[in-house]
């Protein structure tokens, strides 16, 4: 996860380099100690020794622990141990890692960097969670014995047939626990990225959060017939509709996790990319939910969302005394969602009530989330991003929408023709890939400078009121922030400045100088994303010495990177352009994966139509049409 900064500033100092002091930051900046690797590297191993040999002694009957245990669990739950197992396992595990993940920002961001992977107590939280997903998908492919996990199931070795669930669960773990020793090896090859969006970084969270499609697929595979029916008979309607919000809720918090950043307060990003990250999840998650679980779905996902995430944001704030991350509230989308579903024409048509409902997730569900920054965020929501930041959110309600309406009917089995379905999918993603890179292109202007005048609080540690004249005065017009941001020094400050001239702004509370804190003005107008550095550290280990904050002193505006993540180094090239397209084949193969699985689902499992042709929304053209049933939570015939 982020740790900390690297990269020469090329700013005008205000006293002479020779008599700045020298560097009194010591943590190691590059990749882990060796004894350190080794040690997380035993760690790995030995639980995949202990993992393998369990599944040996169950696969050879010379255990019975697993059934046991599956069989309890499988009888509270109504579905079979090779399920239950793994479900349970899994959902702990990704709550741990959720809980990890969070607690690690909120360290770095308070911080800095670790003195070391294993000194940092979230890196065990997120570490042991990721594995467990990864031991939930390997148990729901080893547990079944004496029976086909599924008519989707695929076959492994003579006698050994492996639910399709339990393959993208696998997959999914696998990819997030790859994130871990890829990570070291990015930081030794380019420094460390102090962004929740480092390569890396994202293997991680998304691997996670992908890994609920696995479980979705896995219930349904333990269901065993041909029609959702028979798992309701099985354990009762309430029973079922409550684990079905919990694994939609638990997407929509596997997908809302991309705007940590956001979340606290500290993005290193265009504010455009808030409103599309938040709308995309939303679309995917909540449109998923009202589909295949019928009537109040996606207001079930969504609350379950809010507990969890409100429970986890006080763990790590009160409870941990860290840094307290905000998160977006989803319940207008919800309820948009729910109301468009009262169409029951266009309920019938899946990818059309997908679209429809992403374009309203864009802008009423976006407007609710606008309102909810005002009273959440410091940097809220502005007149800046109005147009541009709306554009973006209908772009991610609308593919994240299609995708999940592909989702909820390849649960369902019934996915539009193979033709339809890809085009849908490989359409969504590009467009939300070129949605994306709009949000990350950004200028500095070559022309803008600052001069602060500092006005000491106190002095010892010092902190002070800052006033900031820009040059020129109208560098700005209607900015989304001017604010000055200071981190890594055991806290976080951000604050917004006061306008108090024609260029001039002025803070509203004293900003640290001192320590290891890392003090900068940053500036976001459109697409004018710079910052310019007031107090930096010496930092010995990447030989950078103090940069001091002095009354008057006027320096030049920068790039953002250079000061937020100071550490990074050699992001260019060709081995920063091929260890990047590592992590994207890696990604899309991931992406393939729940294809497969979810495509193989719902064409093996789901009954044959007499209909040799099917409309794009996944049903036989002249069919008789589907009732929206509450009671079952699935539009059937």
């Amino acid at each position: 996860m982020p740790r900390g900064d690297a990269m020469p500033l090329d700013v005008p100092l205000d006293v002479p380099p020779d008599v700045l002091p020298l560097a009194a930051e010591t943590r190691p900046a590059g990749g882990a100690a060796i004894g350190e690797v080794l040690l997380a590297t035993a760690i790995g191993v030995g639980l995949t020794v202990l993992l393998l040999a369990l599944v040996y002694l169950h696969r050879t009957r010379r255990t019975t622990v697993l059934t046991r245990i599956g069989d309890r669990l499988g009888s509270a739950t109504g579905v079979p141990a090779w399920v239950a197992v793994p479900t349970v396992l899994t959902t702990i595990s990704l709550l741990t890692a959720l809980l990890g993940m969070l607690w690690d920002i909120s360290l770095h961001i308070g911080v800095g960097r670790d003195e070391g992977p294993l000194a940092n107590p979230a890196h065990f939280l997120i570490l042991f969670g990721l594995f467990g997903v990864f031991a939930g998908g390997v148990l729901a492919c080893a547990m079944p014995l004496d029976e086909k996990p599924g008519p989707a199931a695929v076959h492994f070795l003579r006698g050994w047939d492996v639910p399709v669930g339990g393959i993208i669960l696998t997959a999914a773990g696998f990819y997030a626990l790859l994130g871990f020793p890829l990570d070291d090896v990015w930081h030794r090859m380019f420094g460390q990225d102090v962004t929740l969006w480092g390569p890396t970084h994202l293997m991680l969270i998304g691997g996670a959060g992908l890994s609920i499609i696995g479980l979705l697929l896995l219930e349904q595979e333990g269901h065993g017939g041909l029609s959702t029916d028979d798992g309701d008979r099985k354990v009762g309607q309430t029973a079922r509709f409550i684990r079905q919000a919990s694994a939609m809720g638990g997407l929509l918090l596997g997908m809302s996790v991309f705007q940590g950043e956001y979340d606290f307060d500290v993005p290193q990003f265009r504010l455009v990319l808030e409103p599309l990250m938040i709308a995309g999840a939303a679309g995917i998650a909540l449109v998923a939910a009202r589909l295949f679980m019928g009537r109040g779905g996606a207001l079930a996902a969504a609350a379950f969302f809010l507990v969890i995430r409100g429970v986890i944001s006080l763990i790590v704030g009160p409870g941990f005394d860290e840094i307290m991350p905000s998160f977006p509230l989803y319940l207008g989308s919800a309820i948009v969602v729910e109301l468009l579903a009262l169409s029951v024409p266009l309920v019938r048509k899946p990818l059309a009530f997908g679209a429809v409902a992403g374009v309203l997730v864009g802008t009423v569900g976006h407007a609710t989330e606008w309102g909810w920054t005002q009273f959440t965020q410091t940097l809220s929501w502005n007149s800046d991003i109005l147009v541009e930041g709306t554009l973006m959110a209908v772009a991610g309600g609308v593919t994240g929408g299609l995708l999940g309406a592909l989702l909820a009917t390849g649960l369902r089995r019934r996915l539009p023709r193979p033709a339809v379905a890809r085009s849908v999918l490989v359409g969504s993603l590009v467009v939300l890939a070129a949605a994306v890179a709009n949000g990350l292109i950004a200028t500095v202007p070559d022309d803008v400078q600052a001069t602060f005048d500092i006005e000491d609080v106190e002095t010892d540690p010092r902190t002070a009121n800052i006033t900031v004249q820009l040059d020129p005065a109208d560098a700005v017009d209607d900015p989304a922030w001017v604010q000055i941001t200071a981190w890594q020094g055991d806290g976080l400050v951000v604050t917004e400045l006061e306008r108090t001239g024609e260029g001039e702004y002025r803070t509203t509370e004293p900003v640290p100088l001192h320590g290891t804190w890392k003090t900068l003005l940053r500036l976001h107008d459109g697409r004018v994303l710079t910052a310019v550095p007031i107090y930096l550290p010496a930092d010995e280990a990447i030989g950078e010495e103090e940069l001091p904050a002095e009354d008057g002193m006027t320096r030049a505006a920068i790039p953002e990177v250079e000061i937020l993540q100071r550490e990074l180094k050699d992001a260019t090239g060709s081995l920063w352009t091929i260890s990047n397209l590592v992590v994207l084949a890696c990604t899309l193969a991931l992406i393939a994966t729940i294809s497969w699985g979810v495509g193989r689902y719902s064409r093996r499992a789901g009954v044959r139509d007499p209909y040799a042709d099917t409309s794009a929304e996944g049903l036989p053209e002249g069919a008789p049409a589907p009732v929206d049933d509450p009671a079952h939570g699935a539009v059937r015939r």
